[in-house]
Formats: structure tokens, C-alpha cells, sequence
């Protein structure tokens, strides 16, 4: 009862009489246009040309000679292509979880939970990460990872990283 009331009040209020506003709309339509103003112009900007830096800012071989000299020896980081991939460095470091150690036969193992729960041992020597990680130290508390990164030149860097022990 209640809701046909309710119908009956909201239908009642749509059918009102709206002869104002087609009076409105006619005075408006009737009323004249106006000038739209001319798009103002805008005068071209001069441009300054630097003296003394004619070279290309972006030029790589610029930026690449600058970086191998800041390097030096080290800058001989290379990738072994004939090396099989261990099973974790499938994944991110950052997605791998060291969750303890273990000792066996006098050899220090890391124990390493995968994204999928798994547990993998490994001990120093072995790879982890998709960086070509290869583990230096294992601690109580954490592994110490030296990984092998482009250095945005076509070449390769290592850089030091580590997975601590989670709770």
C-alpha cells in the first residue's frame, strides 16, 4: 500500500505544468549572439643556441666513455653463457625468503622459501635471483649475494646485495 502510494506521488510530480519553462526557452533562443573574439596570436619563441655545445647531450658514446673511465678495471664483468640456471633463479630476489640454517657434514646451508612455499637448501657458491646472483656468505642471519646487473651500456656490473632471515 505503502509503496503504491509512493508511485503514485512520484508519477503525479513528473506531469506538472512546464509552460514557464518553454517560455524561458524561447527568450533565450530568441535572444542575439555574440561575437566570439579572434584566438589572440601568439609570437614564435626565439631560441638560443649555447655556444661551445654543439654535440648531442644524449650521444652515448659521450656518456659511455665517461662511465668506463669512472669504472675502470672493474667494468670486465661478463655473464658465463654456458652455466645451467639453478632452479631459483627463476624467481625475484625480493620474492625469495630466507627462513633458516642448517649445517651438515661442515657445509653452512641456507634454507630459501619460494612464492609457491616450497623450501630449497643451498650453500655458498650456489645461484638464487633472476640477476645471476651468486651467493658469497650465509649467516645465521642473513645471505650475502653478489649479483651480475646491465649497466645501461651493453655491459655488466656487479652489485652487492642480501636476503635476511624473516620471521
Amino acid at each position: 500500500m505503502v509503496a503504491a502510494l509512493a508511485i503514485a506521488l512520484l508519477v503525479a510530480g513528473c506531469g506538472g505544468d512546464i509552460s514557464d519553462l518553454e517560455r524561458y526557452v524561447e527568450r533565450t533562443k530568441q535572444r542575439p549572439g555574440g561575437e566570439i573574439e579572434p584566438i589572440p596570436e601568439i609570437p614564435p619563441q626565439e631560441t638560443f643556441i649555447y655556444p661551445g655545445n654543439e654535440r648531442d647531450p644524449f650521444d652515448r658514446s659521450v656518456i659511455a666513455t665517461r662511465v668506463t673511465e669512472e669504472v675502470g678495471p672493474e667494468s670486465d664483468v661478463t655473464i658465463d653463457p654456458d652455466r645451467p640456471p639453478e632452479f631459483l633463479e627463476q624467481y625475484p630476489l625480493d620474492s625469495l625468503r630466507m627462513v633458516g640454517t642448517m649445517e651438515q657434514d661442515n657445509v653452512q646451508w641456507a634454507l630459501i622459501r619460494t612464492p609457491e612455499r616450497n623450501i630449497q637448501r643451498v650453500r655458498e657458491g650456489n645461484y638464487m635471483g633472476q640477476n645471476h646472483g651468486r651467493i658469497d656468505q650465509i649467516t645465521d642471519t642473513r645471505i650475502a649475494i653478489t649479483e651480475i646487473v646491465p649497466d645501461g651500456f651493453g655491459g655488466y656490473q656487479e652489485r652487492e646485495s642480501s636476503v635476511a632471515l624473516t620471521e
